[in-house]
């Protein structure tokens, strides 16, 4: 719905039309690439986010030991996704490619089709070396950096709701869930235009159109109008609110988990 808005009357449509064109299975094509970009993602993600929350202290001269407040957590997870970026990138390009095959053989972008991920990682270092995995990777930075700020930032004012002076690591998993889903409310909602110029980037240079974030920014505004840059968003909704609620339930557990493995083997010593 991004790269061919005007296909589509909307997310009913766009879901019978795929089912009739390529079948139920055709709803599931970019599933692998799209699995491994978001645990790359998400490893790279909070793997940096540790240490950039250690970076905001040294800035900010607040002691290891006192918890970063809100903006200052915000901060370290925009910093964090930086890194992430560099992960995300390779990987949302095939998925965005694969997931647009049928629309670009139709359209007569493309004259051969690549229906699996091998073909599709083939095509790209035949055509356009290593440097084309990373196809649309400033409008990446663009869109996770401020993107990963108010998604970080959401969540914490959102703990910070929930826990009403008392301390956060004591809320129980449906306050983490609810604030996980408004995470991912903050972020899609700050970045969604971005996010829809990137795939654009990234699937319309498989024919040959190569074009950075602000001219095809001005070219979407200009021949399909603003909205343009917002189809997509109600299924984009609907994906994000629970996968994050269970993104940051995950990531709570695994830490409280991890801290707790740790803490038991220096008392073992």
């Amino acid at each position: 719905m991004q790269t061919f808005p005007n296909l589509y009357k909307g997310l009913t449509d766009c879901f019978l039309k795929t089912y009739n064109q390529v079948g139920f299975q055709g709803l599931y094509r970019g599933t692998s690439p799209a699995l491994l970009a978001y645990v790359a993602q998400n490893s790279v993600l909070f793997m940096c986010y540790g240490f950039c929350q250690q970076f905001v202290r040294k800035v900010a001269r607040v002691d290891q030991s006192a918890e970063l407040n809100d903006f200052q957590t915000a901060t370290a997870g925009s910093l964090a996704s930086a890194f992430a970026s560099l992960a995300l990138c390779p990987t949302e390009l095939v998925k965005c490619r694969l997931q647009t095959m049928y629309e670009m053989k139709m359209s007569g972008k493309i004259a051969q089709s690549y229906n699996t991920i091998w073909s599709m990682v083939q095509s790209i270092l035949m055509k356009e070396g290593l440097l084309g995995f990373y196809r649309g990777l400033p409008t990446t930075l663009v869109q996770e950096v401020p993107g990963y700020f108010f998604f970080f930032g959401g969540y914490e004012f959102s703990r910070s709701f929930f826990a009403s002076g008392r301390p956060k690591d004591e809320l129980g998993p449906v306050p983490l869930m609810l604030s996980g889903g408004f995470a991912g409310i903050c972020f899609w909602l700050t970045i969604f235009p971005v996010d829809c110029i990137k795939s654009r980037i990234q699937v319309l240079s498989m024919s040959g159109q190569s074009a950075g974030l602000i001219p095809t920014f001005v070219n979407v505004v200009r021949n399909e109008g603003i909205l343009a840059l917002y189809s997509g968003m109600k299924a984009t909704m609907i994906r994000a609110i629970p996968s994050n609620a269970a993104l940051f339930l995950a990531y709570e557990y695994s830490r409280k988990l991890m801290m707790s493995m740790v803490k038991n083997a220096e008392e073992s010593f």
